[in-house]
């Protein structure tokens, strides 16, 4: 019976929010909601998927709070919503508030990399909801005057298998010490890890666990295969499988900041548009690549696991992970960037000698053998001789760049990779075969 009733639910009205919402909801073209949001929702009273399902409980518990006195009486620093990363938080907020675009709703975000008098500007406006990332949000609660969250009746943790490692685990412990402990609590994670278990036991009162699959699994609509290949081709392979696919948009995984950089300067030295995004690079220059990237400018993404996480691009049409994550786990945010709400998508894993268990802990993980990447290694090498004078080029590039930083005493090095990337220049060289 209970399968039936939410085989029933066709719309957010039926699961009980506000006009308001339902009206905000329409607006986005949010006609029907996603398992998470059918499951989680009325949880939460009594999103394009994960965000929708706790935003709009939030905002409807705003609305009903001080529904008698009027909007204006709602409370300040209502809801807090961490993410493990400045893009997600950035994101999360925008959704927040176009859905709340229509009663006023006052959003703050609070991420490294920004001016932090601004955020102190933001702060003394008084949102409702505060969005940001830990490191940032401690900053604040030490430093900026008259900032408490003694009044907060909503914590969120999105993507909290990232949020409970050790890189957050200070700062979390901080924020956790200063917030009410009468409070709703979110824990949102595409991937359950012990450390989220033990989580929810410890600090959750009367848990509900909602699952909108059993097991760690991808979507029926993404086509995921591997190519076992020697390291030393592996460059050659990715610009195949690119060139192939000239007009697909494209993620491309790797495991280090340095490796985007280069594999962005190597494939822009063969006429693929391709931008990098990595940790290293400035806030700014790290928005600009992933707005070139969402308006098309760009139709290759290098970039680390940073962009990994909960980034709704919806028109992705293929994942190549060029290094394979040592962490199983991060496979399934790889892939989830495409194939994104019942559209199709590819993801392709190169894998070479060194990285073959690490693709084994994958293939356990998900419960199935994938099918092999279908190439003919003597097309592909066909691309060597071009390929190997690019990642020259690049590499004496990159070593110019830094010596000209190094000379100059100053930051100018991501100006100097931006010139030499520029989406509007000439590429310096055509992909070519023997």
């Amino acid at each position: 019976m209970a399968e039936e009733e939410k085989e029933e639910i066709k719309s957010f009205k039926d699961l009980g929010l506000c006009d308001e919402l339902v009206e905000a909801c329409d607006s986005l073209g949010w006609n029907t909601p996603t398992k998470i949001q059918v499951e989680a929702i009325p949880h939460a009273l009594g999103g394009s998927g994960k965000t929708g399902a706790f935003a709009l409980p939030i905002l409807h518990a705003l609305l009903e709070s001080h529904s008698k006195q009027g909007y204006k009486s709602a409370p300040v620093f209502f809801a807090l919503v961490l993410s493990p990363t400045r893009e997600l938080a950035i994101q999360i907020a925008e959704q927040f508030e176009a859905l709340g675009s229509g009663i006023n709703l006052k959003c703050a975000v609070l991420v490294g990399g920004v001016d932090i008098m601004q955020q102190q500007i933001a702060l003394g406006k008084r949102p409702h909801i505060i969005v940001g990332t830990p490191g940032r949000l401690v900053d604040h609660l030490t430093n900026t005057k008259g900032f408490s969250l003694r009044m907060l009746k909503y914590l969120v943790l999105d993507e909290a298998d990232r949020l409970l490692n050790e890189d957050f685990e200070k700062a979390l412990d901080d924020i956790l010490n200063v917030i009410p402990r009468d409070r709703h609590t979110y824990l949102f994670s595409a991937t359950m890890t012990k450390k989220v278990k033990k989580l929810q036991r410890a600090c959750l009162r009367n848990p509900v666990k909602i699952e909108a699959a059993s097991k760690y699994s991808t979507v029926d609509t993404l086509k995921q295969q591997y190519r076992f290949i020697p390291a030393k081709y592996k460059d050659c392979y990715l610009v195949c499988i690119l060139t192939e696919m000239s007009g697909c948009t494209s993620m491309v995984f790797t495991r280090t900041c340095d490796a985007t950089r280069l594999l962005a300067f190597i494939l822009r030295n063969l006429n693929i548009r391709a931008i990098p995004i990595s940790g290293q690079m400035t806030q700014a220059k790290r928005l600009g690549a992933l707005n070139k990237f969402k308006s098309g400018e760009c139709n290759v993404l290098v970039c680390t696991d940073v962009a990994s996480r909960g980034l709704d691009i919806p028109s992705v049409d293929m994942v190549i992970n060029y290094d394979i994550p040592t962490n199983s786990k991060d496979y399934i945010h790889r892939v989830g960037r495409t194939a994104r709400a019942g559209r199709s998508g590819v993801a392709i894993s190169l894998v070479n000698q060194y990285e073959l268990e690490w693709y084994l802990q994958i293939e356990k993980l998900i419960g199935k053998k994938l099918p092999e990447y279908p190439a003919q290694e003597e097309e592909v090498l066909q691309y060597l001789e071009s390929v190997t004078e690019a990642k020259r080029l690049s590499q004496m590039k990159l070593k110019e760049i830094g010596g000209t930083k190094k000379r100059r005493g100053g930051d100018d090095e991501d100006e100097d990779i931006e010139r030499y990337l520029g989406v509007k220049g000439k590429s310096s060289k055509k992909v070519k075969r023997k």
